[in-house]
């Protein structure tokens, strides 16, 4: 194979930003050979800027066409898996928007079927591609911040307004989207902060259920955890919250990291301060430290990084920046906040998929679709994560 044959399953906001750059050519060795969508509008949108391009209102149509060697799935989380799923059983490789799923439980069927397959499976969490969130990671993992201590991430400028909400019908629902902040606008931070500092052991939650907006799910979310070795951490993020604010902070015996206004400062301890605590005669101490300020140009290639990235996995096997089976471990902390939320319990990892599931269809059960919904097509990728505030 030279090149990749990539179809669009989802022509909806991020779904016409792929479209678009995958058709633009923007991705070397990577071609626009179909694209599917239930809306007929949406296809006359694919016709206009893109006549050639074969498209489909049936995306098993579109798998069975011989058309494409791997699909993009930018459909509503709750199809991630069954789409991607299908493709992967038909040899057809698989980058599918996030989240993985809406449940660990899913994300784990869906996993299962990509390792069988033996198939290209990613998923975009285009932030990876992030040179301040591939500094800090770098930091962490190769003990330049000694042991783990805290972590704490305040994220509250992803503000939403009501209109937003009511511009999709399975928008912020339980039966159409899962969940609300945690599961639509901060998997990313949820996926960074797992793949900077590890996995925590267990997660204590409050998750505020349309707290500031008329909606079903919840729209404010404080998650705490602690990390196997007794460290501890923090999320805090919204969409009620203007003007909001976005501070990484990670300490460890080594020293610590604050990501703020789009720059890294590292304040690297010249003695460990466990050593200190134990060995200065002194009552107090003034740190003697070195700093970095790592503040990058640009804020990574993001989308289009990471597809470069898949197309090359594909043709040439280059390791992925996101492999889609990581996508669990972000599903895996949000299902666990809604589950210390509901329960109010602290959850350990890994849970009780089951009772999960069951609490979560009770909810879907009683979960009702909007039906004014305004259905939208945003060719271009949003802009926002340029600058880290």
């Amino acid at each position: 194979m030279q090149t990749v044959r990539m179809g669009i399953i989802g022509v909806g906001g991020i779904g016409s930003a792929h479209f678009n750059c995958v058709g633009g050519g923007k991705i070397a060795g990577m071609t626009l050979a179909a694209a599917c969508d239930i809306d007929p509008a949406r296809l006359d949108y694919c016709k206009s800027v893109f006549p050639d391009v074969p498209v489909y209102e049936d995306y098993l149509e579109m798998l069975g066409s011989g058309l494409v060697d791997a699909v993009i799935v930018a459909v509503p989380h709750r199809l991630h898996s069954e789409i991607s799923i299908e493709a992967l059983n038909r040899g057809i490789h698989v980058i599918t928007e996030k989240p993985e799923d809406i449940t660990v439980s899913a994300a784990q069927r869906l996993n299962e079927a990509a390792k069988r397959s033996g198939r290209v499976f990613g998923i975009m969490f285009n932030q990876r591609t992030n040179p301040i969130f591939r500094r800090a990671r770098e930091i962490v993992r190769s003990g330049q911040l000694g042991e783990l201590k805290r972590s704490v991430w305040i994220i509250t400028n992803w503000y939403r307004t009501q209109h937003y909400y009511d511009t999709g019908d399975w928008r912020a629902t339980w039966s159409g989207e899962g969940g609300g902040v945690l599961l639509n606008q901060a998997p990313h931070n949820l996926d960074l902060w797992q793949w900077i500092c590890g996995m925590p052991s267990e997660v204590t939650a409050f998750c505020g259920v349309g707290k500031w907006h008329n909606i079903e799910v919840e729209d404010d979310a404080s998650i705490f955890v602690k990390y196997p070795n007794g460290a501890t951490g923090a999320l805090i993020t919204s969409t009620g919250d203007l003007p909001g604010s976005n501070r990484l902070e990670i300490v460890g015996t080594g020293g610590s990291i604050v990501v703020e206004q789009g720059r890294l400062t590292f304040k690297k301890l010249r003695r460990s301060e466990r050593e200190i605590c134990f060995t200065d005669k002194r009552s107090w101490f003034d740190p003697e430290y070195d700093t970095e300020v790592f503040e990058p140009s640009d804020s990574g290639s993001a989308h289009a990084g990471i597809l470069q990235n898949f197309a090359n996995a594909v043709l040439f096997g280059e390791p992925l920046i996101a492999p889609g089976e990581e996508g669990i471990n972000q599903l895996m902390l949000s299902n666990a906040a809604y589950l210390s939320q509901w329960t109010g319990k602290t959850v350990a990892l890994p849970f009780d998929e089951e009772l999960f599931d069951r609490l979560l269809n009770e909810r879907r059960e009683n979960s009702v679709l909007k039906t004014s919904g305004q259905k939208q097509t945003h060719p271009e990728y949003s802009e926002r994560w340029k600058v880290i505030f």
